[in-house]
């Protein structure tokens, strides 16, 4: 047996293609090759014995009705059908996910899911579990609202424990990112990131840095989130925020921008991610 403390995963994707069905809250699904990559790096025992993995799956909201106008106006009469459907299934996520104050937008719907999704982990670890959140892509972009929300008061998705608050979220990791796409309404100065939200942390056991963010230099779609305002150079500059450039994919994706799909299955960003999690592993009990 380990001697090493607990640690619950959220794992978020992005935009794109992952199915018109939503699995089973507690199935393994876009996510296997990632989770069975670190599990391999970390060692069978560590892992099965203190790492709880959750998905936090919500593309089902959006996919039937983005393949219900592919097939109704596209598939008979268009050109570039590949093109177009890359289009429907990635970009208009992006433009779907918007803030609106009302309770029926996907906006409300997507973070319905992930309140979902940890309080079901929060089921399975109990309320004082360090948790850390891996996000890919658009992903990355939910969580950060998601935790803005809460810390801002803004949600209107119930957090009745400090768990479900974020308040144990130990670290964060963003691939292939495209928070800064969305910054853009903002002036320069006013851009602003999540603080940390794991005060439930012992400070003498807070992981520095608790934000990691990695992009392939030929993921059109994963950027640095340093140059995003002074507010996101200071995270860097304090050793909370860390941009790494990776190269990720198979042979058909690590050299082109279809690497931005090639971090899941990749034994480099495995390994990576893998010694994030052992330093959470080590960050001992919250208060």
């Amino acid at each position: 047996m380990s001697n090493f403390n607990q640690v619950a995963v959220a794992v978020i994707h992005g935009m794109g293609s992952q199915g018109d069905e939503r699995p089973d809250i507690n199935a393994l699904s876009f996510s296997k090759r990632l989770h069975d990559g670190i599990k391999r790096q970390l060692g069978v025992e560590v892992f099965d014995t203190n790492i709880t993995w959750q998905e936090i799956f919500w593309a089902d909201i959006l996919q039937k009705p983005q393949s219900d106008y592919v097939s109704r106006g596209l598939k008979k009469s268009s050109r570039w059908l590949r093109a177009r459907e890359f289009v429907m299934h990635s970009l208009t996520d992006a433009a779907a996910y918007r803030y609106s104050d009302g309770t029926s937008t996907v906006y409300q719907q997507i973070h319905q899911r992930v309140a979902e999704g940890i309080e079901n982990l929060e089921r399975k670890v109990g309320p004082s579990v360090p948790l850390i959140v891996l996000a890919h892509s658009l992903g990355g972009h939910v969580m950060s609202n998601y935790i803005y929300d809460l810390q801002k008061q803004n949600s209107i998705i119930p957090a009745n424990t400090p768990f479900q608050r974020m308040e144990t979220m130990a670290g964060f990791v963003t691939f292939g990112c495209n928070i800064p796409i969305f910054t853009f309404a903002y002036p320069y100065e006013d851009r602003t990131p999540i603080s940390y939200p794991g005060f439930g942390i012992l400070p003498s056991r807070r992981l520095a840095p608790w934000w990691l963010n990695y992009n392939d230099k030929d993921d059109a779609l994963g950027m640095p989130l340093g140059p995003v305002s002074p507010k996101y150079e200071q995270l860097i500059y304090e050793g909370a925020l860390e941009d790494h450039w990776v190269n990720v994919g198979n042979f058909s994706q690590f050299w082109n921008p279809m690497s931005h799909v090639g971090y899941w299955g990749d034994r480099g960003f495995h390994k990576q991610v893998a010694a994030f999690l052992h330093k959470g592993l080590e960050i001992g009990e919250t208060s």
